[in-house]
């Protein structure tokens, strides 16, 4: 089973980006389902349901999301109707929306998707780990095949929970921090790893907010309304070959494509 998981989509930049890269990028490399980090769609703030759908059509099977999910309201009523897009599992009980999800790839193998967000540096949830733990053990009463995205903003959070699943799962992708890692891996278990997928959205800004807002911002330390920055932009991605029947990964591999 070939998965693409597609890093955050920053903006209109980034849908351009999808748009005009994600078919080449399937037919080339045989990808049976894909997956996408759609928190930043909406202006770099969240996702709308027109967004999202939006996103469904150009051919992501499922969406996650982060501490950007509920920023805007009316993809509250959305959430709780649409399992494909998922808020991270371990928000704290009563939140909408669902954290996990298992589809299946056009030949019916059988994938589950779950999404958990760290703590360092992030707003307090419950224990990712402790989640992650109990997530897994339903999970694999449906599938073996199991993809987590770690949206975190530690990359120790990030590697903790990779060697914590290590074996557990078939792969810990991390997303949030916009800045694509080098470190993709298959550890000593099986499972594969990589600290950051990256951005899909304008290469030109500071992890996609445009760069003269940022700079101002950290010179003045005032409050500053950001903007997604225009111009060309990046497809980031890694593609996930795994065993479905074992659960394991086979090889991992990532993609950083000019627009």
């Amino acid at each position: 089973m070939n998965v693409l998981f597609i890093g955050d989509i920053m903006g209109e930049p980034g849908r351009r980006a999808m748009s005009r890269l994600l078919p080449k990028v399937v037919t080339q490399q045989v990808v049976d389902l894909v997956i996408g980090n759609g928190e930043n769609v909406a202006g770099g703030f969240g996702i709308t349901p027109e967004l999202a759908q939006e996103l469904f059509e150009m051919g992501l099977s499922v969406i996650t999301t982060g501490n950007h999910a509920w920023d805007r309201r009316e993809i509250l009523d959305f959430i709780r109707q649409e399992p494909r897009l998922l808020r991270p599992a371990n928000y704290p009980s009563g939140a909408p929306g669902q954290g996990s999800i298992v589809v299946e790839t056009p030949a019916g193998e059988r994938l589950a998707v779950l999404q958990l967000m760290g703590r360092t540096f992030m707003p307090t949830l419950d224990c990712p780990f402790q989640v992650a733990r109990r997530e897994v053990a339903r999970l694999k009463a449906e599938t073996h095949a199991i993809i987590v995205d770690m949206h975190a903003e530690a990359t120790s959070e990030k590697m903790a929970m990779g060697h914590f699943l290590d074996g557990e799962v078939s792969a810990v992708v991390g997303t949030h921090t916009h800045v694509q890692t080098a470190d993709e891996q298959i550890l000593p278990k099986g499972t594969a790893y990589i600290t950051d997928i990256g951005m899909t959205g304008p290469v030109n800004s500071v992890i996609g907010i445009k760069k003269e807002l940022a700079i101002e911002k950290f010179l003045t330390q005032m409050p500053r309304r950001f903007e997604v920055a225009s111009g060309p932009a990046v497809f980031s991605a890694v593609l996930i070959e795994l065993d479905g029947q074992i659960g394991k990964a086979i090889r991992i591999r990532r993609f950083r494509i000019p627009d």
